[in-house]
């Protein structure tokens, strides 16, 4: 399997790398076709060392914060998921799902310091996570406290971005995929519709490629989702979601040209940077149908059951 690490400064996965583990060297260049994945009915047969792959490649609650900050796009309560209320939801399925939605959230919010916000997201997520019996992984007075003290900024994205990729390994490790994969879908929808609607307000043409982008990650969430799908009417519908969205990516058209990584120094210390480039060959029209699709599934996502 490919695999492809997009490291998305925030509010989308964003930003600024993106590369391509293959053993292609030199300046190739290559094409993805429409299917950019292995076959749908491969994905049950997926390996750990694949899952792991694809886990690590989908935007965290941490990566997706930078990027806002680096466009100087000011924060914007109104894109934070506001409607969930942690104490009115009562499926493993809502929780799980909430749990990532609420984790991308908590990560815009503590790149803007908003530390009584944050602390309020925090709460719901103890209570989603208790909910799934995964809440031994969070330490949330720790994180409180780094939440309420600024100069532990870096502290705090590390500690919340473990916590999840703790959660993600024992639910699989426990044989319960199907909630590691809802809580991972959740953090990818609504990092990509708070890129998409920081696109809408603020044009930029970096973001803009990363969204096209997320035609790759896209794939494999789904393949992510495959094994699940006909497991209840919620996994068939959110299923059926995440087709739709992938359909309006479905003509975009991504190369990459693979280039030679260059050691360079930063801050007296020598640096690995890469030189891949991509070209994403999107129209406007294939934008708005993305940008409109994404906050239709995201909004339907928030709302309590």
């Amino acid at each position: 399997m490919k695999s492809f690490s997009i490291i998305f400064n925030f509010l989308l996965f964003l930003l600024v790398l993106c590369g391509c583990g293959s053993g292609a060297g030199g300046n190739a260049k290559f094409v993805f076709p429409d299917e950019d994945s292995i076959p749908m009915n491969q994905a049950e047969q997926l390996s750990e060392e694949a899952l792991d792959d694809i886990a690590r490649n989908i935007s965290s609650p941490i990566e997706i914060s930078n990027i806002l900050q680096r466009m100087n796009v000011p924060f914007n309560n109104s894109y934070l998921a506001s409607s969930i209320d942690a104490s009115r939801i009562s499926t493993s399925f809502d929780r799980a799902l909430k749990l990532g939605i609420l984790g991308a959230d908590l990560g815009y919010l503590n790149m803007y310091e908003k530390t009584g916000q944050s602390i309020d997201i925090l709460s719901s997520i103890k209570k989603l996570a208790d909910g799934i019996n995964v809440g031994q992984f969070f330490d949330f007075e720790t994180l409180k406290r780094l939440s309420l003290n600024k100069s532990n900024l870096d502290s705090l994205l590390f500690l919340s971005l473990e916590s999840y990729n703790q959660i993600d390994r024992f639910l699989r490790e426990k044989g319960r995929g199907q909630l590691s994969a809802l809580m991972i879908t959740g953090v990818w929808i609504e990092g990509q519709y708070l890129a998409t609607q920081v696109l809408k307000q603020y044009p930029d043409t970096i973001l803009r490629n990363r969204i096209g982008e997320q035609k790759v990650i896209l794939n494999d969430l789904i393949l992510l989702l495959a094994p699940y799908c006909n497991l209840s009417d919620e996994y068939i519908k959110l299923c059926r979601d995440m087709q739709e969205l992938r359909e309006k990516y479905r003509d975009i058209r991504i190369t990459y040209t693979i280039g030679e990584p260059q050691t360079v120094e930063k801050d007296g210390a020598l640096v690995v940077v890469q030189t891949d480039e991509s070209k994403v060959e999107m129209t406007d029209d294939q934008l708005e149908a993305i940008i409109n699709t994404t906050e239709k599934i995201r909004n339907k996502l928030t709302l309590n059951n």
